[in-house]
């Protein structure tokens, strides 16, 4: 673990608290954020982008009643920060009475414990960076002549964060992201298929001591070359096996929004009003758990200044609570669950997703499988989309295989697994012992974007629908 520096000195902070709280307000924020990233681009066995930018401001949220006043400057100086103070409470439509608040943090500087970076990505030069492209790229390449495409990226990012607020909450953290992806084209009589892979966890450059990017080229050029032997998916509904990892996108679209107290209180969520009913299989344990080491949607505190937990959302298939940011907690009269999130210091936090998955079960993966006559196994579940007040939902079959009479046969294309998120709960007859975190990702809600984690085991579901192109 290493110390978080604040990125504002203390004594300004509660001078730009009290600005922003003399008209009367009942709660106010002040939340700075410093981010440095670097990225590169190798496409068609050329580097056709390198860059690196830095980012650095602060977002000011004032309360007063039920109005929200919020104003963001990159202007760092206390007289920036003070006329975004001004415009956030003026906003949020203060009574001004006159009155004065002064929050005080005490003398001593906090000091709030981080993950420990090994390897920090912006001390590795750029031709270290540029080398692992073209790694993966001949290793794809030299995989199998029909690989007739390869595309390769990767990407690093420090963001520090210190929130501060009239709660008198004083906290910071110092997240570091690496990531590292590769797609191959595979070119055959069936036409051209894709297959891709990503790597990515909240550490340092020692993302590439526990990765090999030639396997991780070789698996993603095997994949599109697997693709050029499937035959069309079938259509209907079937049993579905979800594999390992991957199938957690499934839970994340399709049950987790749904899970977020915002979208409960606003009457756009299938789980509203459900807490202590059985909302699933027995088998279910769901988990949203920002403190996973090195995981995707990791961190130490949330855009709010709340700790990271493990929240228990789903238990034996009884809903047990829901996920929560500091502004819905404080309606009801109870505390965050650390689920504040936003996508930068230019945005209001709202409720969302850290690292979510079902938690592993007892069976052997093998035996799940065995105990399919007819059905389909999913190797790895793509993008989707799902209606939160309905739970209904689409997502594409990136890789996926017929079963038949128990055992795995033709791999398929060209399918879309289709249901209803909480029926699928419901219908899940087997949860495996092999549990495994998917790639890392990026939730889209309300027009912002955060990184999020998501994982599963092997299950199955008795009944999902497959839009294939089989007749």
């Amino acid at each position: 673990m290493t110390s978080v520096d604040p990125l504002l000195e203390t004594d300004l902070v509660e001078r730009v608290l009290s600005v922003a709280l003399d008209r009367g307000a009942d709660f106010a924020e002040v939340f700075a954020e410093d981010v440095e990233r670097s990225s590169a681009l190798l496409d068609d066995g050329r580097i056709e982008s390198l860059s690196s930018d830095r980012d650095r401001g602060v977002g000011i949220r004032v309360v007063a009643g039920q109005s929200t006043g919020f104003a963001h400057t990159s202007n760092l100086s206390e007289h920036g920060l003070i006329a975004a103070a001004q415009a956030a409470a003026a906003a949020a439509r203060g009574p001004g009475d006159g009155a004065t608040r002064t929050v005080d943090f005490g003398a001593d500087r906090p000091s709030v414990e981080a993950a420990a970076i090994r390897i920090r990505p912006g001390e590795i030069d750029k031709g270290t960076k540029v080398g692992l492209l073209m790694q993966a790229n001949e290793a794809a390449r030299a995989t199998d002549a029909a690989i007739s495409q390869v595309s390769a990226r990767y990407g690093d990012n420090r963001r520090r964060i210190l929130v501060a607020n009239s709660d008198g909450v004083l906290a910071g953290d110092d997240q570091s992201r690496t990531l590292f992806s590769v797609g191959c084209v595979a070119s055959g009589d069936t036409g051209l298929q894709t297959g891709y892979e990503t790597i990515g966890l909240s550490i340092g450059f020692e993302l590439f001591d526990r990765y090999d990017v030639e396997e991780l080229a070789r698996k993603a050029a095997r994949r599109a070359l697997t693709k050029l032997e499937a035959r069309p998916a079938p259509s209907g509904t079937l049993p579905v096996v979800i594999g390992p990892g991957s199938g957690g996108v499934l839970f994340h679209e399709a049950c987790g929004h749904g899970l977020e107290a915002d979208l409960v209180r606003k009457g756009a969520s299938t789980f509203a009003g459900r807490v202590g009913q059985q909302v699933a299989s027995p088998l279910v344990t769901l988990v949203d758990d920002g403190t996973m080491d090195d995981e995707w949607g990791r961190f130490t505190i949330d855009d709010e200044g709340h700790p990271a937990t493990r929240n228990v959302l789903i238990e034996d298939g009884v809903l047990v609570d829901y996920m929560w940011d500091g502004l819905r907690a404080r309606t009801e009269g109870r505390s965050s669950s650390g689920n504040g999130r936003r996508q930068s210091y230019r945005h209001l936090p709202m409720v969302r997703m850290t690292n979510t998955y079902l938690a592993p079960g007892q069976s052997d993966p093998d035996d799940i499988i065995a105990g399919v006559d007819h059905g389909v196994y999913v190797a790895k579940l793509g993008g989707g989309q799902v209606n939160t007040a309905s739970g209904d939902f689409t997502f594409g079959m990136v890789e996926a295989y017929m079963i038949e009479h128990g055992q795995l046969t033709s791999p398929i294309r060209d399918g879309q697994l289709i249901g209803n998120g909480p029926q699928a709960l419901l219908d899940i007859e087997a949860v495996g012992n092999d549990f495994a975190m998917g790639s890392p990702g990026t939730c889209g809600k309300d027009g912002q974007g955060v990184p999020v984690g998501d994982g599963v085991p092997t299950l199955m579901v008795k009944a999902l629908t497959i839009g294939g192109t089989a007749s």
